[in-house]
């Protein structure tokens, strides 16, 4: 039966990798390593201004672990969205931090730089000839919208990868990809089930959050032609037929379809099975190959500047009724605004009150009790930095004394930092969510090969 085993150490690379975790691993003989390194989890900056949300310091400690096993063992080492957001220049950063690993350490492999950042002029002539198409929950966008863009990624599917390694490459450095394709691309070449490749992949893309314990693990998958089996690098954890089918939720508004570049994934039939105290097999899942084969587009762009003030608040009869505390000073300092001469339509803010309903929001339950103090979180967004930071310094005295009932004695609210007021710098967001037709899955990407 053609099988492939894959090491999946951590779910992200730059979080810390367990070596103790890596070596069981390793000792399992592995047929590749894969990490994936970037994510939309942590939003739009990191694609807008091409920059990673991990330290380099920690970048280079997981591919130090994971070069060293790779060469070691003389198996494949698979990354994917490098440097969080897979741009053309994080790739180049991945590829850097390798030499320099390899250098100190005396290693020899192919490099493959697989890059997928697009140029607005292609993207808006995929646009004139229909091929770009929103997915659900898109924002309305115009040819315009690709040059608003600071930086475009197409996400890759497993092919790039496959093409990397069958033409030699040791150690494949992609820019943004499908947590799953990064994984499922040997299994596939391998001539592994599709359905177990890809079903596999899902549930090992966050390492071992498909295992009853998490804590900087990773696991171990195998894949054949019937299904797959996966399992924790640590014997304390265990991954159950629970465990393994609640990955399944994560990431996904239904279960049982998943799209990827080249199909859908259908897991509405698979069977969990506990094989051992530790590992869960899976069988029955299928994959139904799209007759368009597409690729994602994501696209980030600076849209504005924002200051930001905190207070914290323990006056009672400001707790004992938050938002219409909030809605009376937000109504008495837009008046003030006004007055210094800023055009309500240059700007915005909000407040989220931290202790009371600033991580979940709708109406609070009723009979919920009044929290002991809230910390009340000031955000202002305008064109520009200045004038975020005028709008911020109208509310600093409001902010300082506004009473819940101007009938009463005048409190006073507690400022962590003088001052307040907190220029945070520009703010961003996601300008494309959609999917754009493409003849073959590498008419997007581009790929450069070194010897290091």
């Amino acid at each position: 039966m053609k099988k492939c085993k894959i090491l999946m150490p951590i779910g992200g690379l730059g979080a810390g990798i367990n070596q103790q975790a890596f070596d069981n691993g390793m000792a399992m003989g592995p047929d590749a390593i894969a990490i994936d390194a970037g994510s939309t989890d942590s939003g739009p900056a990191f694609l807008a201004t091409g920059m990673t949300k991990y330290a380099r310091g920690m970048i280079k400690n997981d591919l130090a672990i994971a070069v060293r096993g790779a060469r070691s063992a003389d198996i494949p080492l698979f990354v994917g969205s490098c440097g969080t957001c897979g741009t053309d220049n994080m790739v180049d950063l991945y590829a850097e931090i390798v030499k320099e690993v390899c250098e100190a350490e005396g290693l020899k492999g192919k490099i493959a730089k697989i890059y997928s950042q697009q140029t607005a002029d292609t993207l808006k002539a995929k646009w004139d000839e229909g091929k770009i198409h929103p997915l659900e929950g898109a924002p309305d966008i115009s040819r315009a919208t690709f040059d608003e863009c600071a930086n475009i990624v197409a996400v890759l599917g497993a092919e790039p990868f496959i093409e990397a390694y069958v033409n030699g490459a040791n150690i494949v450095l992609a820019g943004r990809s499908t947590d799953t394709a990064i994984i499922a691309a040997l299994p596939l070449h391998m001539g592994c089930d599709p359905g177990a490749a890809w079903h596999g992949a899902k549930t090992v893309e966050c390492g071992a959050q498909c295992a009853d314990k998490s804590d900087g693990m990773g696991v171990f998958l195998v894949v054949d032609e019937a299904g797959f089996e996966v399992r924790p690098l640590l014997p304390d954890a265990r991954c159950t037929p629970y465990t393994v089918a609640a990955h399944l939720l994560y990431e996904n508004a239904d279960p049982f379809r998943m799209r990827e570049p080249a199909g859908t994934l259908l897991t509405g039939d698979a069977v969990y099975t506990q094989i051992d105290d530790c590992t869960t097999r899976v069988t029955g899942t299928k994959f139904e190959y799209a007759d368009q084969y597409t690729m994602k587009l994501e696209g980030a762009a600076a849209v504005g500047y924002q200051n930001i003030s905190l207070i914290g608040v323990t006056n009672r009869k400001v707790l004992a009724d938050p938002e219409n505390w909030v809605r009376n000073m937000s109504e008495y300092t837009r008046k003030l605004i006004d007055k210094a001469g800023i055009r309500r339509e240059d700007y915005s803010f909000n407040f989220k009150l931290y202790g009371y309903n600033a991580v979940i929001e709708g109406p609070v339950p009723q009979g919920t009790p009044p929290p002991r103090e809230i910390g009340a979180l000031l955000t202002v967004t305008a064109k520009t930095q200045e004038l975020a930071t005028q709008v911020a310094k109208v509310f600093n005295p409001i902010l300082l004394h506004f009473p819940a009932d101007f009938n009463d004695t005048m409190p006073s609210f507690a400022f962590p930092f003088s001052p307040v007021d907190c220029p945070r710098g520009a703010t961003y967001e996601f300008k494309l969510y959609h999917v754009m037709d493409v003849a073959n899955p590498m008419e997007l990407v581009r790929i450069e090969y070194s010897q290091v």
